[in-house]
């Protein structure tokens, strides 16, 4: 129809709101229509001019349905009084006459053609955009570095090579060790990323000490944009209330703290009965077992990890508290290869000839330890006389360090446990800033003085516990305070205290008093609120000059753009001073850390800076084994803060012997840390060319500008509405008229997005778009899985091609289904099929390219397009049965292809795994098992691929 003529009882059909169904013309009032869907029990008023409506009409040969369901193949239709009267014959061969008002209104038209029949054909861009979001799939299913393009993280090669190591493997058991500061927190956000986004896993269970659940948190909303539930007693009590059997089966993603399973048994057993894909369990040295005892923590642990596909556990101590420590988190990991005690120390003694032989390939003379009789013989009991032979042959060519390269590769792989046990050292990854400590002596006041008989050594060490409210005006540490930002105004400053209250009150003092811009950091305030104060404080133009932290809310933030810290007092315990200056100490600070400590002299604050500073030396340099260093002196230590000197001793002799002590012990204890190195490990962990493959494979996928303009056409078909924020940012908001109601990752406040990395690692207020954001992710999800954009029509002007010439431009996609856990798209990724036809019964899709046609084409008003679409129905039929024809023969060829690249690369990989569990038993039987049945799987359902029709275009020639 070339005008609107509304008619009570005319069945119209919405194009914004096709899943509405059937509607119903019930009232025309002048220039109004309403329109009734009793398949959603809506109800529309339209005005008559620009109702977004196509009529219903259905051909001769279309089998319909009735609002009772009876379908019947239309034979004949006539209108009367502008209504439609569909006659036809049921499966009985019973005449039917139905009219249009009796027609079933839950119909919705979701196929290409059943839409482009009913008149609803969208916009070319509309088009173009479908297909431009199935290739984007496709090349992201291809990608090597698919499921870790898309957290907010710098690009440091040791932690993505041991993140793509780890995640691509099925059911990753590992353990995590990297020195601190390295980002072992980082590298598991990875993999659970990485597997959530593959589909290998869909349930994670995190666990960790009560102290970090908000730090985990915030990284994985932050960095991973991984919504995970905070799970305690009081919520899983909430949730039990409302009449669920297992809190534990009611979120996908949980973060629970080690208490809550060693505190609540009922708790821990519901756990252990839900399923679990992966689980993480930070700060696992804190689990104690030994062949006599096992600690609680570790029975739950246990008991978890048994039900658990996967497992990661985190450590920066792997071997700091004992060989049967490290042992008994190796158990966790596999039961069954680690069952016994001696045989592991046995196991591990082996190692250290295979440790010598990489050490003499890693040398400058090789040649001569090649040429040497003796090291080839040894060589040959561990990789066998073939390999040898075969390395022999490879060091007479043309490229010799390759054929090192690969010995050395081999035994790694072959032996000692590098498979389940990944560790990297500050000493072998380069980027870290010096630290210079500067000491900041202050005269103690009277009224601290006077309180020190009796306090505690945690008042102490907090001056303001004991100066009572009005610490603020005698503190000489404020002063000093004031008097130093005054002089370094131009630089930004973070201030970590131990205490909220200490922080609330120094910021508005320093911000009203001393003029200071200044913003408050600490656990009582939500997280829009903390985002604001670091937002603030990141700001370079207008921003904070000073962001005071507490302890705990300073946890899980970077603010590696400042440079200068200050300590407003030490913590006792050493892992947290460490982490305190681990928020300006990271890879990427581009200057030296300055540490400022003020301390009021000849008290416990002096005692604990020089003990950290004389005898652990932890302000300038980190001490990976500072926590078992305290533990061996706790006794000298707090005595000497508490100022009780032992007999016939002065408090500057018993501090004296605190620091040799101290001293003594560190290096032992660093000592023995270094020389249990296990460098097999350490190799293993870290292979910088496959690490550098990987950051360049990175950089090339995050194709940020391709993304930008992507999302640009996004938005502006949905109706999203965008405005520039900065040069490297963007404000995105809903905008009035969008085609949805809700645009997926988009809240109705909007936000602040930038698709630059380096943007976005500097300012965490703001998100980070990438091609695995939730935002983009859903909005391709949103384009495949509707209608928009699966239908269009166009002229077409090219000479060769007569005018009046009938084409169709059809799209298929190749259609598989598997497991997701099978990665099926390795294979056989999001796979289209494009066919360009004419009426001629010619293959035009070589000629009419994509790219060509997108110049070519133009478009068609609406009206003018339906009735050409009506009366052209058979011809376009006929054109689509073609395209079908023509698919199928190129799908046949594409799973073809897939079938014996799946063949290939599973046989030769579980081959590899056998191979390797006849020298190594840290493959696991599991994995082999996996490889060949997932290998069956993999061929059963690549034998029930199916073409699909995607998308059409109608061409017409002019």
């Amino acid at each position: 129809m070339s005008d609107l003529l509304f008619v009570p009882g005319q069945r119209w059909v919405s194009n914004t709101e096709s899943e509405l169904g059937l509607g119903i013309v019930v009232e025309v009032l002048g220039r109004r229509v309403d329109i009734s869907f009793p398949a959603s029990g809506e109800r529309r008023t339209y005005a008559v001019d620009n109702a977004p409506l196509n009529r219903v009409r259905y051909d001769v040969g279309q089998e319909i349905s009735t609002a009772e369901d009876q379908s019947f193949k239309v034979a004949e239709v006539i209108e009367e009084r502008s209504c439609l009267f569909y006659i036809g014959y049921n499966e009985q061969g019973e005449k039917l006459t139905v009219p249009e008002l009796e027609l079933n209104s839950f119909v919705q038209f979701s196929q290409p053609q059943d839409r482009l029949f009913a008149g609803q054909i969208d916009k070319n861009r509309a088009f173009q955009l479908r297909c431009e979001t199935l290739e984007h799939i496709r090349h992201q299913q291809l990608s090597e570095v698919r499921g870790l393009v898309g957290a907010r993280v710098q690009l440091l090669p040791h932690q993505l090579y041991i993140a793509s190591e780890t995640a691509n493997r099925f059911a990753p058991r590992v353990l995590l060790a990297d020195e601190v500061g390295l980002g072992k927190t980082i590298e598991a956000g990875l993999v659970i990323h990485h597997q959530l986004m593959t589909g290998r896993a869909s349930r994670v269970l995190i666990v960790v000490p009560d102290s970090l659940v908000h730090q985990w948190l915030v990284e994985m909303l932050r960095r991973f944009n991984l919504f995970f539930s905070l799970y305690d007693a009081e919520r899983c009590q909430a949730i039990k209330e409302s009449g669920v059997d297992n809190p534990f089966e009611e979120a996908q993603l949980v973060l629970c703290s080690l208490s809550t399973f060693t505190e609540h048994q009922e708790l821990h057993e519901q756990a252990v009965a839900a399923s679990w894909d992966l689980m993480v369990v930070d700060e696992a040295h804190h689990l104690t077992w030994s062949p006599e005892q096992v600690s609680p923590a570790y029975r739950c642990v246990e008991a978890l990890a048994k039900t658990a596909q996967g497992l990661l556990l985190l450590t920066a101590t792997p071997e700091q508290l004992g060989i049967e420590s490290h042992f008994s988190r190796l158990r966790l990991l596999d039961p069954d290869r680690y069952y016994d005690v001696a045989k592991f120390i046995a196991e591990e003694q082996h190692y250290q000839p295979v440790n010598g032989l990489v050490q003499q390939l890693m040398a400058a003379n090789v040649a001569e330890h090649i040429a040497a009789p003796e090291f080839i013989s040894q060589l040959s009991q561990y990789l066998g006389a073939d390999a040898v032979a075969h390395l022999q042959q490879e060091w007479q060519g043309e490229q010799p360090q390759l054929a090192i390269a690969h010995a050395i590769e081999q035994l790694l792989d072959q032996h000692g446990t590098g498979r389940v046990l990944f560790r990297n050292t500050r000493a072998s990854v380069a980027g870290f800033p010096d630290r210079h400590l500067h000491q900041h002596p202050l005269i103690a006041p009277d009224d601290y003085m006077a309180q020190l008989d009796g306090a505690e050594i945690n008042a102490s060490l907090r001056p303001e516990v004991l100066l009572g409210e009005q610490w603020l005006s005698s503190d000489p540490r404020v002063q000093w305070l004031s008097s130093w930002l005054r002089e370094h105004r131009s630089h930004k400053v973070l201030v970590i205290c131990a205490r909220a209250e200490t922080a609330l009150d120094l910021e508005l003092h320093l911000r009203l008093k001393a003029g200071v811009q200044s913003a408050v950091f600490h656990e009582g305030l939500s997280l829009v609120a903390r985002d604001r104060a670091a937002a603030y404080f990141a700001d370079d133009e207008d921003g904070a000059q000073i962001l005071i932290c507490s302890e705990i809310g300073s946890e899980g933030r970077n603010f590696q753009f400042s440079h200068h810290l200050v300590l407003f007092d030490l913590p006792l315990n050493p892992d947290l001073l460490e982490q305190r200056i681990g928020r300006l100490d990271r890879i990427g600070q581009r200057h030296d850390v300055q540490i400022h400590c003020p301390y009021y002299q000849q008290t416990a604050q002096e005692s604990l800076l020089r003990w950290y500073h004389e005898g652990l030396n932890a302000f300038e340099k980190t001490c990976p084994a500072g926590n078992n260093i305290y533990q061996q002196v706790e006794t000298e230590l707090l005595a000497c803060l508490r100022g009780e000197p032992q007999a016939n001793e002065s408090q500057a002799e018993q501090l004296a012997a605190l620091l040799s002590h101290t001293q003594q012990v560190t290096l032992q204890t660093l000592t023995a840390l270094q020389q249990g190195r296990d460098r097999l490990v350490e190799l293993n962990s870290f292979n910088e060319v496959k690490a550098e493959r990987i950051v360049e494979a990175f950089i090339a996928e995050e194709r940020r500008y391709e993304l930008a303009k992507y999302m640009e056409q996004v938005f502006d078909l949905f109706g999203v509405d965008q405005e520039e924020h900065t040069a490297l940012s963007t404000v995105i908001h809903p905008g009035d008229h969008m085609l949805c109601h809700n645009f997926p990752g988009l809240s109705e406040d909007g936000m602040t997005a930038t698709y630059q990395r380096e943007m976005a690692l500097s300012r965490e207020d703001i998100q980070f778009l990438s091609w695995e954001h939730p935002l983009v992710t859903g909005a391709m999800d949103m384009i495949l899985g509707g209608e928009l954009g699966n239908t269009a029509l166009a002229t077409i002007k090219l000479p060769p091609i007569k005018p009046g010439t009938l084409m169709l431009e059809a799209v298929f996609t190749v259609q598989c289904s598997a497991p997701p856990q099978l990665q099926l798209h390795r294979y056989l990724p999001l796979t289209t099929i494009r066919v360009v036809v004419d009426i001629n019964n010619t293959d035009l899709s070589a000629i009419l390219s994509s790219e060509r046609l997108a110049k070519l084409v133009a478009k068609v008003p609406k009206r003018v397009g339906q009735d050409l679409v009506r009366q052209t129905r058979a011809d376009i039929m006929k054109l689509i049965t073609l395209a079908e024809t023509i698919a199928a023969v190129q799908q046949a060829a594409i799973v073809e292809q897939a079938q014996q690249a799946m063949l290939s690369q599973q046989t030769e990989e579980a081959q590899r795994l056998s191979a390797l569990a006849q020298r190594n038993p840290n493959i696991r039987q599991e994995e082999i098992d996996f490889q060949l049945q997932a290998t069956d799987m993999l061929s059963a359902s690549l034998q029930q691929a199916r073409s699909k029709l995607e998308a059409v275009r109608v061409l017409v020639a002019v």
